[in-house]
């Protein structure tokens, strides 16, 4: 009786112990995070027309950058690489989802084994008979013709958990896929307007370098004259020679910036096809922001960055499941002989077996904890990282919103500038010529003149660029 209760204790102590090896540490939760905003900056309309549902082809009106954007997404080679990522994503997937179903296979063996006579299986051996007046061979072989069979039974849901996470990473790798076209566009389009601007630059050198050249030459009349001296014609050669330094500075920019496109294009270097209308009179596209709640479907990152913390939740789920006990069953079925000829001797040489092995850690866990505490402080650090995606996406979008209405005020002031000094030019030439001004007045004013119709053309590309930025943080262009 005495020996029953022994028993009945063991049990209990090993049933409790397993339970205690089975207590898993809760995972850590986070703040919940601010809400996004309504409205952008103060606006308080909720206009839900949002430019990100155009597609690319129809936001772009210029089909020579059309064209070049087309190109880039069949040839760019980041694009290309994030591709293969999504095909390894897909594999992943694959192999979690194998994992879930048994691994069945076959085997053939063949082997001999030779034990000492003064043995117990030596000795047994030695007194059996295989068959009236057969004894067992000496070596004995060993051939066998198997399938095999195992599985783990997924109790806790940690292989289930598991297919779960690299299907989100896979669905993340797509979004980040778009998020490599969104950029992709923008940036093709920043350097196509990049190369007009600086074609429309040199052509504003160009002018200026015949109109400075001309009033070198009336310094050099004037000199001869006695109405100038050799320091006027001396500073008129010396803002000549500057503009034309100037002229090959932006001849140099201009062949940089082709090279860009034609990398961002995956093709060696050659001319780029563009439009030949006058830039300033080129007009941002229209843009509208929607509402901000409107990121979160529209933003691929932000898309990205959800998905992957479902992905690094389930990872938690996953790690927390180790913790528990885990039961795998393994079969086989063949036949078994120690001669080829005995082995479709049936039922002698049918070999099967079936086996179920229930297992969970109880001492010595510390790399099950490690492991889950990994897991858990990556979880929250995508929670971090998919809060801080929707702030800056937001910031994004209210930063470009203010930028194209600041830069529209800029520019039109910076065009009544480039008015009054086109006609200060005017006027310090006649007054020049009538000895009514000196050179100096005339240089600073052609200076002034030259530097403020540069600025225009930088104003009127971050104007476009702008817009561009606008339609890309909203998530235009991967659609």
């Amino acid at each position: 009786m005495s020996k029953f209760k022994l028993y009945q204790y063991s049990v209990a102590v090993g049933l409790c112990l397993a339970v205690a090896g089975c207590k898993a540490p809760a995972a850590e939760t986070a703040t919940a995070s601010a809400p996004v905003p309504e409205a952008f900056g103060s606006a308080k309309a909720q206009d839900t027309t949002n430019t990100s549902t155009v597609k690319w082809n129809t936001f772009f009106k210029d089909q020579n950058l059309v064209d070049l954007i087309d190109v880039a997404l069949k040839n760019n080679q980041e694009l290309n690489m994030t591709l293969q990522e999504i095909e390894i994503a897909k594999n992943d997937v694959r192999v979690r989802k194998g994992l879930l179903l048994p691994t069945v296979g076959v085997r053939a063996g063949a082997g001999v084994e030779k034990v000492g006579r003064y043995t117990s299986q030596g000795a047994g051996d030695a007194t059996t008979e295989i068959k009236p007046g057969i004894e067992t061979p000496d070596p004995l072989g060993d051939f066998t013709i198997a399938a095999y069979a195992n599985w783990e039974v997924d109790i806790w849901k940690k292989l289930r958990n598991s297919k779960k996470a690299a299907v989100n990473r896979y669905l993340a790798t797509v979004e980040g896929k778009n998020f490599v076209v969104t950029n992709l566009i923008a940036e093709i389009a920043d350097s196509y307007y990049e190369l007009l601007a600086l074609d429309t630059q040199l052509d504003i050198v160009k002018q200026t370098i015949t109109l400075q050249s001309n009033a070198l030459e009336i310094v050099k009349i004037q000199k001869q004259a006695a109405r100038a001296t050799e320091l006027g014609v001396k500073k008129f050669e010396a803002e000549v020679l500057t503009s034309r330094s100037l002229e090959f500075d932006i001849l140099q920019q201009i062949k940089e910036n082709e090279n860009k496109i034609n990398f961002l294009l995956g093709r060696y270097p050659q001319e780029i096809k563009r439009t030949n209308t006058n830039f300033l009179t080129l007009l941002p596209a229209s843009v509208s922001a929607g509402m901000p709640s409107q990121l979160l479907m529209n933003r691929p990152d932000v898309k990205q960055a959800e998905l992957e913390l479902v992905a690094a939740k389930l990872d938690v789920k996953v790690a927390r499941a180790e913790f528990y006990p885990s039961l795998d069953i393994s079969a086989a079925f063949g036949v078994q002989a120690f001669k080829p000829s005995y082995l479709f001797t049936f039922p002698e040489s049918i070999l099967y077996s079936l086996a179920g092995d229930l297992a969970a850690p109880l001492i010595n866990r510390n790399a099950i904890k490690a492991e889950f505490s990994s897991a858990n402080a990556r979880q929250l650090q995508a929670l971090y990282n998919y809060d801080k995606t929707i702030l800056n996406a937001y910031l994004e979008v209210s930063n470009q919103l203010s930028k194209i209405d600041n830069l529209q005020k800029s520019y039109d002031l910076k065009s009544q500038q480039v008015d009054a000094l086109n006609t200060s030019i005017d006027v310090s030439n006649d007054l020049f010529k009538s000895a009514r001004v000196d050179y100096f007045e005339v240089l600073m004013t052609q200076r002034d003149a030259l530097e403020s119709k540069l600025e225009l053309i930088d104003t009127k590309k971050e104007q476009l660029n702008a817009a561009v930025h606008v339609y890309r943080d909203l998530g235009g262009g991967w659609k």
